[in-house]
């Protein structure tokens, strides 16, 4: 008998396997994860967990995968509430001749609102733990992540042309000023600059960006090499390719959250992996709008850190990282004419760790380590879609559906309990959706 008492702890969750992510590759059978306050204390067997802790709540998982919450590291969540409105359109007529005119007739603090708190019960529901928010009103955004306990990192939106956000590049900065400060520190909500693509943003204020991205320590997160067109246009105009024009302007560096990335020569692949930048892979989204394919195992075996968004439901149509994670294994092995690219446990990693890491948050979340916060999903394997199970991650990408994650954590705090939302009133989520609805139909 040992002399030592159990150390009390907030929880234990015992689960049939864990998937910590780091290390990689590794499924850990019958582990625990013990949890106090906002973080993880320890990762170890269940037998040596219940002599080790004492937790004021035990939840056993007996058929299930404990994961990192999954990190949707590029979204457009406010435009949830467009999901369907323009569909099977190339990307330029999509943008310019639907979403902008829909979007100028009811933007605001309070569509933004709406449209992110249906997309946090979407994200919770399928293991979402964070987001990468690029959009308008980002005051009412972080606002709004901060109410539900989200984790996010939300854009600030710079745009060369007025919006209801901004009139004028000054107010662009000035206003990201202010949105920064009132977050600064904040537990689950930080910000990046969020240039929205360099056909769309000035030499001038991309300058501005690189100064201030250093001074504040936050990401830069935007749109680059989308489509062949964006590239031919920029070369056109300055004589050189949008990744040229920014490695010009000082921005390629560790800081760049470089998303769609469908276009790129060998070079500038080589010059990402060196630089340190990040790429989001946006399968799904690229797919739908034709915009190209992301070279994925290229970038990977580059060195490349790579992660995995989902997009806006305007143009994907869900906010489902699973199934994006899945996209992206999949496509990345026919692109790459090679079966063995993008295997499993690197997509999940993708869709974990590469995401935190994009974001600056990977000292945080993305992997299950002693330390770190206790942003977790727990994935029911055990329906017949996921039997027989030999890998467990293989499971996870090739066959588990969003509907199989029962329990989500974000900082240590239930979100989702078999499959119920905590704190948050679905019916009055359905009823808002749908008066947006009304609204904007009949525009």
């Amino acid at each position: 008998m040992s002399d030592t008492q159990p150390q009390p702890v907030d929880l234990l969750i015992e689960a049939r396997w864990v998937v910590p992510v780091q290390p990689h590759g590794v499924a850990l059978e019958d582990h625990a994860v013990a949890v106090d306050g906002d973080r993880i204390v320890a990762l170890l067997p269940i037998a040596e967990a219940r002599a080790a802790y004492a937790p004021r709540e035990t939840v056993r998982l007996q058929e299930h995968a404990l994961i990192p919450g999954l990190v949707n590291a590029h979204t457009h969540n406010p435009m949830t509430l467009l999901r369907g409105l323009a569909d099977d359109l190339p990307l330029m007529v999509w943008l310019q001749q639907h979403i902008w005119p829909a979007e100028a007739k009811v933007i605001g603090p309070e569509f933004v609102r709406d449209g992110v708190e249906l997309a946090v019960a979407e994200m919770l529901r399928g293991g979402t733990t964070c987001a990468n928010e690029n959009y308008f009103f980002p005051d009412a955004i972080g606002a709004t992540y901060r109410k539900l306990g989200f984790r996010a990192v939300v854009g600030l939106p710079v745009i060369e042309f007025p919006t209801a956000w901004a009139k004028s590049q000054d107010e662009y900065f000035e206003r990201a000023s202010e949105v920064h400060d009132s977050f600064r520190g904040d537990a689950l909500v930080s910000t990046a600059f969020a240039p929205h693509a360099p056909y769309t943003v000035s030499d001038e204020s991309f300058a501005r960006i690189r100064v201030l991205a250093d001074q504040l320590d936050i990401p830069v997160h935007l749109h680059l090499h989308e489509t062949a067109h964006e590239v031919e246009e920029e070369k056109q105009k300055s004589g050189l390719r949008p990744f040229q024009r920014l490695q010009k302007l000082g921005l390629v560096n560790d800081r760049l959250i470089a998303v769609h990335m469908t276009q790129l020569t060998d070079g500038e692949i080589v010059a990402c992996a060196e630089a340190g930048v990040s790429v989001v892979h946006c399968p799904e989204s690229n797919l739908k709008l034709a915009s190209g394919f992301c070279p994925a195992e290229k970038l990977h075996k580059a060195g490349v850190n790579l992660a995995i968004g989902t997009d806006g439901c305007a143009s994907n149509n869900d906010l489902d990282m699973f199934g994006e994670l899945r996209t992206a294994a999949l496509l990345a092995k026919a692109v790459a004419q090679d079966a063995a690219a993008l295997d499993a446990a690197s997509a999940l990693r993708a869709a974990t760790l590469g995401g935190a890491k994009a974001m600056g948050l990977d000292a945080k979340i993305g992997s299950i380590e002693p330390g770190k916060q206790a942003d977790l999903a727990a994935v029911r394997l055990s329906d017949l879609e996921t039997q027989p199970l030999y890998h467990v991650a293989s499971q996870l990408a090739y066959a588990t559906g969003r509907h199989q994650v029962s329990d989500v954590w974000i900082a240590g705090r239930r979100k989702l309990a078999a499959r119920e939302l905590v704190g948050m009133d679905v019916d009055a989520i359905l009823a808002r959706t749908r008066a947006w609805r009304e609204r904007i139909a009949t525009h």
